[in-house]
């Protein structure tokens, strides 16, 4: 019996495949964590320290959502531009 190898194609498109995986999960990490961080510097340091609950727990907030979209945004730029080659 022959055995079939797989073509370079097939590994690259696999290889592609894996790649991608990555990093979708790491975005979608990023975007849970980088909020978090956010709230948590908010409302746990500078809220807690100033007195001045709850506007620097929803500004902080608020950039650490900005930042994971950012993120996400620069990722996806990066895999257009690679697509594009």
């Amino acid at each position: 019996m022959q055995e079939q190898v797989p073509s370079d194609n097939n590994k690259e498109k696999k290889r592609d495949l894996i790649r991608f995986l990555g990093v979708a999960s790491t975005v979608g990490i990023n975007m849970v964590v980088s909020t978090f961080v956010g709230f948590a510097l908010g409302y746990w340091v500078v809220d807690e320290y100033l007195g001045t609950r709850p506007w620097f727990t929803a500004v902080l907030t608020l950039l650490g959502i900005v930042a994971g979209f950012r993120y996400l945004f620069r990722i996806a730029r990066k895999a257009d531009e690679r697509n594009k080659d």
